[in-house]
C-alpha cells in the first residue's frame, strides 16, 4: 500500500487516465521511465529514485487477461534483476539463440487444454 503523498505525486506525474489504469491492473500507482516494448506489446518501465528496493521495475501487459508467462525470457531476467540492462541493450542476450533454445516463446500451458496429460496404459 502506498502512502498518500506518493499516491498524489504519482497522480500528478502520470495523469488521471494512466492512474486509473494502474489501479485497476496492478493495484498500485507507479511513475517511471518507459524502457521498451516487446514484440507482444507489453511495456516495461523502471524508476530507480522513488520506488522501494526490488519494486523498481514493472510491466504493463497488453492484454487485460494477463499472465506472467506472457513475458519473454530475456525480459523475465531483467524483471527479476538477473541482468542490469534491458534485453535490447544487454550484450549477452543480443548474442543470439543457442541451438537448444526455442525460436519462439511458448506460454505455459498448465491448466489449459494444451497441457501435458500422462496416458496410463
Amino acid at each position: 500500500m502506498s502512502t498518500l503523498t506518493r499516491t498524489f505525486r504519482n497522480l500528478w506525474k502520470i495523469g488521471p487516465r494512466e492512474y486509473w489504469h494502474q489501479l485497476n491492473y496492478i493495484g498500485d500507482t507507479k511513475a517511471g521511465t518507459f524502457i521498451a516494448k516487446d514484440r507482444y506489446g507489453n511495456k516495461y518501465y523502471e524508476n530507480l529514485q522513488e520506488e522501494l528496493p526490488l519494486r523498481t521495475r514493472w510491466v504493463d501487459y497488453k492484454d487485460k487477461e494477463f499472465n506472467p508467462d506472457q513475458i519473454e525470457p530475456g525480459w523475465h531476467a531483467w524483471m527479476s534483476y538477473l541482468i542490469d540492462k534491458p534485453p535490447p541493450e544487454d550484450a549477452l542476450i543480443r548474442t543470439g539463440q543457442r541451438a537448444w533454445e526455442l525460436t519462439e516463446h511458448r506460454p505455459n500451458a498448465t491448466m489449459s487444454r494444451a497441457a501435458y496429460t500422462p496416458y496410463s496404459t
